[in-house]
């Protein structure tokens, strides 16, 4: 297995800068033996009374900041908080070698940090003298949403993608980059699964920065795959139990929910109460647990996520949906189209 099997090449022009309107009139491609071209408001048909869909119920943090050291502009991206009483965070800054410890960025008149330290790669430690109450709410004032790399914005980023970047399931913040399958549904689609009777679910996977990074090493079980933290209740865990038992199928929304459902997974498939980091690196050859279906966008070449979509969905299947996609003009990447996916016969 190499790195380079995963690679495609993708026209630029179908990467998705804005997400489709209405959510749901997006783009679907059902992936199994066939493939189908629907739109995701025909999901309802798609699946079947007593199927659970399991969603993640992370709220996106605008941890974007613009602000100067001294004349000199400044962005940086928070990526991690890190532990202790005190409020301090690895980001990502531009232009990070110019940055000393122990400088100041001042974001806004109220809202500054401390440079504490610098580390490999453009990361650096950044500690804000405020409480925790205090320092969201200057967030959510002064914060742009991280978008990743490929979504071009001016410097402050769109007012709307604050909405736009934030699935309907948002509850819980943390996460520093969208679980983008959540993106396509609607209180009318919501109403339409409910109509259908599939049921739903939440988790929490606090999606970080790491989502986007390709692997580079030649040998992608070599990578090494960043953590995230997550939760699984007891009541979540037992729901989805229960659907199983019953013959229900499980739905997992994107890549994010389906690593947790795997992670927190005995052998025996049972689903137990989660609340801890994972780093789990899902590649084709793994036996999957719990998921029969799942929902996720399209996937950048080299990715963890398209080497997780070939282990479930079978490599070959999916190379060629992804060219499928790519000949029919689907949109790619965060704010792109969805596809279904049926998981492979083991």
């Amino acid at each position: 297995m190499l790195t380079e099997d995963f690679d495609f090449e993708l026209p630029r022009a179908l990467i998705a800068q804005v997400p489709a309107s209405p959510r749901e009139s997006a783009r679907l491609l059902a992936v199994n033996d066939a493939l189908q071209d629907r739109v995701v408001r025909d999901l309802p048909e798609l699946l079947q009374p007593g199927d659970l869909l399991v969603v993640n119920d992370t709220r996106v943090i605008p941890s974007r900041l613009f602000g100067k050291r001294g004349d000199a502009r400044v962005e940086a991206t928070l990526i991690e908080p890190l532990p202790g009483p005190e409020i301090r965070w690895r980001a990502f800054a531009r232009p990070a070698r110019k940055l000393r410890v122990g400088e100041r960025i001042a974001f806004a008149a109220d809202f500054s940090a401390e440079v504490i330290a610098k580390e490999d790669g453009g990361a650096v430690v950044l500690g804000f003298d405020l409480d925790p109450e205090a320092f969201h709410a200057a967030l959510e004032r002064y914060g742009a949403m991280p978008l990743p790399p490929y979504i071009r914005r001016p410097r402050g980023g769109a007012a709307r993608d604050k909405a736009d970047y934030q699935t309907l399931f948002a509850a819980r913040e943390g996460a520093v980059a969208a679980p983008t399958a959540g993106l396509h549904f609607t209180p009318a689609l919501i109403d339409a699964l409910e109509a259908r009777g599939v049921r739903r679910v939440a988790v929490t996977l606090h999606v970080g920065a790491g989502t986007f990074l390709p692997v580079t090493a030649e040998d992608p079980r070599e990578h090494r795959m960043h953590a995230e933290w997550g939760e699984i209740g007891a009541k979540a865990a037992e729901a989805i139990n229960a659907a199983r038992d019953a013959g229900g199928r499980i739905v997992a929304v994107g890549s994010t929910a389906l690593r947790l459902l795997e992670t927190a997974a005995g052998m025996d498939g049972r689903v137990r109460p989660f609340a801890a980091s994972t780093d789990i690196f899902i590649l084709p050859g793994y036996r999957f647990r719990v998921a029969d279906l799942m929902l996720t966008n399209f996937h950048l070449p080299r990715s963890t996520l398209f080497m997780l979509v070939c282990a479930f969905a079978g490599t070959t299947r999916m190379k060629h949906a992804y060219a499928h996609a790519i000949e029919n003009s689907y949109r790619f990447f965060s704010y792109g189209d969805a596809c279904l996916l049926h998981r492979a016969p083991a």
